[in-house]
């Protein structure tokens, strides 16, 4: 387990704003999950109003730290770029917004479900690993990139959800869960990513199965880059397993969003393994009919009290 960073950042103030730039901030929010969050947004479909916005602000947040990684510019310009997002952040968090539209909301709900800051810090260190590694040698290396930009998500969400914080199990389930999601999206995307000249599979792992670099810019998948992608699979279908066990310690509001979430992603992965590694011939995905059947599931779930 990658060890949570325990490092205190600027606690966030809870400063009064004007009404109508927080309600254009939710609304902005809203709009970026509506048009970019794809698998996200229908998982928001059956929460509350109050924490519907609360997940689009999240979600705004954590697409532009994204975009500004994978933005076609120079490695220097990005570098430059991220460092003004972190102060962006620090200055968000003592209620200077400067003239973002994503700020105002996103540190309104910050305050009001008192989620630790140090998160957001972690998250743009990982997408900053972005701008200047390529490679993974281990797969510890890997768990340390996909903590911090799939598993810190996954406890800021929990905070909006609300979770039995009794326990530290629903921190390491919620760890599990960030882990099959970031797994999942490194093996739907091998081949873009290889495009991008990215290869995120461990070096170690590639020599156990004889997978050279110049296999990923072939057209058609070798033998043994497909029983690579199924070795991976497979570790991802085991934090996949962790993740179910985070169910039963959420609050009731929030287990629909959590397992449209899970059952989206996870059918993601079950398509790879259909198709026995196979993810250059078309891009794993699940289809809109089943999003939906599987939202629809999720919301009489929770009416009925499960």
């Amino acid at each position: 387990m990658y060890p949570m960073n325990v490092k205190t950042f600027t606690e966030p103030i809870q400063l009064s704003i004007d009404k109508e730039r927080l309600a254009a901030s939710y609304l902005h929010c809203e709009q970026v999950a509506k048009t970019q969050a794809r698998n996200f947004y229908y998982s928001f479909v059956p929460l509350p109003p109050e924490l519907r916005a609360a997940m689009c602000a999240i979600y705004a947040f954590m697409r532009y730290s994204d975009d500004v990684s994978d933005e076609a510019a120079e490695d220097h310009s990005k570098a430059v770029q991220m460092t003004e997002w972190r102060a962006a952040l620090d200055r968000a968090l003592a209620g200077d917004y400067g003239d973002s539209m994503i700020l105002p909301a996103f540190h309104d709900v910050v305050c009001r479900f008192t989620i630790p800051p140090h998160y957001f810090h972690e998250l743009i260190d990982g997408t900053e690993m972005d701008l200047t590694k390529t490679r993974y040698e281990t797969f510890d290396e890997l768990y340390q990139y996909c903590y911090r930009v799939a598993s810190v998500v996954g406890f800021v969400c929990i905070h909006v959800w609300g979770f039995d914080r009794s326990t530290v199990n629903s921190l390491r389930y919620a760890e599990a869960c960030g882990l099959a999601f970031q797994l999942t999206n490194i093996l739907r995307d091998v081949k873009e990513d290889a495009e991008r000249d990215r290869i995120y599979l461990p070096r170690e792992d590639m020599a156990r199965f004889g997978v050279a670099e110049a296999d990923f810019k072939q057209e058609d998948m070798s033998s043994s880059l497909k029983q690579l992608i199924l070795f991976e699979a497979e570790r991802a279908e085991r934090y996949y397993r962790q993740a179910d066990l985070l169910i039963p310690l959420l609050e009731s509001t929030g287990r629909p969003t959590y397992r449209i979430m899970l059952q989206i992603y996870h059918g993601i992965l079950e398509t790879i393994f259909h198709h026995r590694g196979e993810v250059y011939k078309s891009r794993a995905r699940v289809s809109t009919p089943r999003k939906l059947a599987i939202v629809a599931s999720a919301w009489i779930s929770s009416r009925l009290g499960k």
